[in-house]
């Protein structure tokens, strides 16, 4: 497929991440010939093996090995272009044996962390990164907050040639987002399974988002051609994902809705974006495409 000179690039915590947040933009995007580009920080090493059928000695004995094996089989899956491994170690959740580890990605020299996310931005050139949202309280795992921090300074760092100017040309990205679940997406998804008749794995989540929460996330991209791929990448994380996990129990005309759309929150723009009459970005290259003649 001919390239259409867009760039995306994804920060992610762990093999499995980019499986389950943002997949079917990945999916989408990669269609329509975007640059598809993952960053991913950690080796999951600190993973919980979810699936019974391949949790034995010899999968934990080789787990990074493993989750980087099934992290392959996901890109594939979903059209990604490129993958940069920053090479920590999964910090697990605070006050556990893995967070101590002084190879973890939460124990690492920020700058450091900093400095490579800005070499491979400096590489790749996007116009549009997405990476965690500055709010993670319902999970507060150590990597996401990490994914966050490094992500911000190196959309500024990118661009400034005083910085890391062994990193490569200087390159400013124009946007940056953060990929979220939204209060209005879950009550979408409760309702197809209420409809399906089965027990909603949704429910206990939708008391967790406080008023006012999807006020800021007025990126709504529609990816119901690409549930069925966001659903296989998924289930390549073999470790991680068992096949009857009740998120993926709805029959497929359902899950199309239910999971019709992903939510973004547009954190930081050197253009203007293009709002739809319902007050919804729907393109993460609107204002973009426009200044580029892209299409």
């Amino acid at each position: 497929m001919t390239r259409n000179g867009l760039c995306l690039l994804q920060v992610h915590a762990h093999p499995d991440d980019e499986a389950s947040k943002g997949a079917g933009v990945t999916a989408l995007y990669a269609d329509e010939g975007v640059r598809n580009v993952l960053v991913t920080a950690t080796g999951g090493e600190a993973g919980d093996i979810l699936n019974p059928e391949v949790d034995t000695p010899e999968t934990r004995a080789r787990l990074h090995e493993i989750r980087i094996e099934e992290l392959q089989r996901s890109v594939e899956i979903l059209g990604y272009d490129a993958v940069h491994l920053l090479g920590y170690r999964d910090s697990g959740m605070p006050d556990t044996e893995p967070n101590a580890h002084p190879h973890a990605f939460a124990n690492a020299e920020l700058d450091d962390a900093v400095g490579k996310l800005v070499a491979v931005i400096r590489e790749e050139r996007p116009q549009v990164l997405i990476t965690y949202s500055d709010s993670q309280e319902r999970y507060p795992h150590p990597d996401h907050l990490r994914v966050h921090d490094i992500s911000m300074a190196a959309f500024d760092g990118a661009a400034d040639p005083e910085r890391y100017p062994d990193a490569g040309e200087p390159w400013q990205p124009l946007k940056l987002y953060y990929v979220g679940f939204t209060k209005r997406a879950l009550e979408l998804a409760h309702q197809s399974y209420e409809q399906a008749g089965i027990e909603s794995p949704v429910a206990k989540w939708l008391d967790a988002f406080p008023d006012g929460h999807d006020e800021r996330w007025r990126t709504r991209i529609d990816v119901a051609n690409y549930i069925a791929r966001k659903r296989e990448s998924l289930l390549a994380h073999r470790t991680q994902i068992a096949p009857d996990w009740s998120w993926l129990s709805l029959p497929p005309g359902l899950a199309q809705t239910a999971y019709r759309f992903e939510d973004y929150c547009l954190a930081r723009s050197l253009v203007d974006p293009v709002y739809d009459g319902d007050g919804f970005e729907t393109d993460l290259f609107s204002g973009i495409r426009e200044d580029a003649g892209a299409r």
